[in-house]
């Protein structure tokens, strides 16, 4: 089977390696600085929280206002997936909080498709609605945009996609703070975060007082909202996602404390790497498989019982997706194995009939994962194909569906990551074209994935004091991640116990009897998830050294928990047999 191979495991100018020669706490101070990350301790109110205030914002409040006033049902537009679920939720709160009355849209993924639909504007303007506000969709529904006009419905777009080249749709309001003439400091919000500003906007025109204390309980869900989505770990959003998992630990949502105990994460201090992993994908679930509407019930409903319902739903319909997912991975891979241009395409179009369209995004993610090249899945459902894209960080994806616009019968996204749809029987042309596109800015250097690390760390110089000075770093995420370190030359002291057939717990030490430098020399629980191919091939016996690039973790379980280290990245140990700097390592990977 193909398998891609980190071969370089390199520090960037970002990141910048220093061996803690001078004890496990030496020299943190200035390797923190040089990564331009601080711990993050203030306020709320002296956070970098800034008011979208330009005229497109206060055009929108003020029509929301209006709204109230005359007692209009104010229709909230959004999205199927977390993002989307969760802008719903929070917009349709504030307006209530304030007096207002509000229904909402989410479409179903597999009969309505992504994006604002004319037929869904049509039937609300029948049915006496006269204000439309859209989250996390809507900056390039130019077609819906001017039914809504010609029906005499105000449509007010909230957004964070970008643009297209025709500019904005004409709506009574656009905020979206990547469109041009918008100078709000923050680009990298989500759709929950914009509409997050314009709830925080709405509700301190319409509240007296100080609103700090309710805005803050926003943070919970905007903070899952924010690490589902992938965005940057900085400025304005690096204050929600910490205010928010802070928060979770406390939640009274019905709704939620039932999400996050079905989750196992109820009644202790959260991750960002916990969100991302078993709190998102447990929401997602709701709109790849079947109704997103249960989302804005679960966060809606009062009444415990049904709450644990929705729930416990939500939780088996993420069972099913994952099934679904290893299903077309199988199907991805024989068909990668079986046909050689495919496995040498430099932006991979692979497609299948039938394929589940709620997976086929994280599907995309994986093959991105495992061979290190641009990704597009395609499912085919008759004369039409949907289709979901990821990329590698040198490949604007957005740019490569813009060059060939005429394929497609929609399409949007990001840099990174694009939803499509276009005839099947162009399928073909989109591969063909989306290679050569490729091959004219890509060469394969850039398939070659590199494992930043952070700083050499012999595991005698971990001691229980490192843990929290590394916390005061988090949230971790996207453009903040987390630290990774390397150790050369520790030692296996057992087999590999396997773990759910694909990951792996290793027991390492340091390969010299005692630590050199005050630190602990004794066993260390090592974590390797989705490993357990990999180790299998390389057939490691105890005794062996190794290198390893690994983060720190903590278990909390009362009987055996405390530091272990859960590894990115392992190899063999071969001493002087890489050039400082590099280690040749092969690929790891992160839980998911």
């Amino acid at each position: 089977m193909y398998r891609f191979r980190i071969s370089r495991f390199r520090v960037s100018n970002k990141r910048p390696a220093q061996r803690l020669d001078s004890g496990p706490l030496a020299g943190h101070a200035r390797h923190y600085g040089r990564r331009g990350r601080v711990p993050l301790s203030r306020p709320f109110d002296q956070s970098p929280s800034f008011s979208l205030s330009d005229d497109r914002h206060e055009g929108g409040c003020g029509r929301l206002d209006a709204a109230i006033e005359r007692n209009e049902t104010i229709l909230v537009y959004g999205d199927y997936d977390v993002d989307g679920t969760t802008a719903i939720v929070i917009l349709k709160t504030a307006i209530e909080l304030c007096g207002g009355t509000a229904d909402f849209h989410v479409p179903h993924r597999i009969r309505d498709g992504y994006d604002m639909r004319d037929d869904v504007i049509e039937r609300a303007a029948a049915a006496g609605v006269r204000l439309i506000v859209s989250v996390d969709m809507g900056i390039r529904a130019f077609a819906p945009a001017e039914t809504a006009r010609r029906l005499g419905v105000d449509l007010i777009v909230t957004d964070h996609h970008l643009p297209g080249p025709d500019g904005v749709p004409k709506a009574l309001a656009v905020v979206n703070p990547n469109q041009a003439g918008c100078d709000y400091p923050c680009k990298a919000l989500c759709g929950a975060g914009v509409a997050f500003k314009l709830a925080q906007g709405l509700i301190e025109r319409r509240r007296a007082g100080d609103q700090s204390r309710l805005l803050m309980s926003f943070m919970k869900i905007v903070a899952i909202a924010t690490i589902a989505d992938s965005v940057p770990l900085g400025g304005e959003n690096r204050v929600f996602t910490k205010l928010g998992l802070e928060a979770l630990r406390t939640a009274v949502n019905p709704g939620l404390k039932a999400l996050l105990e079905v989750a196992q994460l109820s009644g202790r201090p959260l991750t960002s790497s916990e969100v991302a992993f078993r709190v998102a994908p447990r929401i997602n679930a709701a709109g790849r498989m079947d109704v997103a509407r249960d989302v804005i019930e679960l966060f809606s409903v009062k009444d415990a019982a049904r709450a644990r319902e929705l729930a416990t739903r939500l939780d088996q319909l993420n069972a099913e997706r994952q099934e679904e997912e290893r299903r077309i991975i199988q199907a991805i891979e024989a068909r990668i194995e079986e046909d050689p241009a495919l496995r040498d395409a430099f932006c991979m179009v692979i497609d299948g009939e039938g394929w589940h369209r709620g997976v086929i995004g994280i599907t995309a993610t994986r093959v991105v994962e495992r061979y290190g090249r641009p990704a597009l899945v395609i499912s085919h459902d008759g004369e039409e194909a949907h289709g979901s894209g990821r990329s590698i960080r040198p490949f604007h994806l957005l740019n490569a569906l813009e060059s060939c616009p005429q394929l497609f019968t929609r399409f949007g996204g990001h840099s990174h990551a694009v939803g499509f749809s276009l005839p099947s029987n162009r399928v073909a042309e989109l591969r063909a074209h989306l290679d050569e596109y490729a091959r004219a800015r890509l060469t394969l250097a850039d398939f070659e994935p590199v494992l930043q690390y952070d700083a050499e760390l012999p595991l005698d110089q971990i001691t229980p004091q490192l843990f929290p000075l590394l916390q005061q770093l988090e949230p971790f995420g996207s453009r903040n991640p987390e630290p990774v370190f390397v150790a050369s030359g520790v030692r296996l002291l057992a087999p590999a116990r396997v773990m759910k057939e694909k990951h792996i717990k290793l027991k390492l030490t340091e390969s010299r009897e005692l630590g050199a430098n005050g630190g602990r020399s004794s066993a260390w629980n090592v974590l390797g998830w989705r490993m357990a191919e990999r180790w299998q091939q390389e057939q490691l016996l105890p005794g062996d050294t190794l290198d390893i690039a690994f983060t720190l973790e903590h278990n909390d379980h009362p009987d055996f928990g405390g530091l272990e280290l859960s590894l990115r990245d392992f190899k063999r140990n071969q001493p002087n047999s890489a050039p400082e700097g590099h280690h040749n390592l092969a690929q790891g990977v992160s839980p998911g």
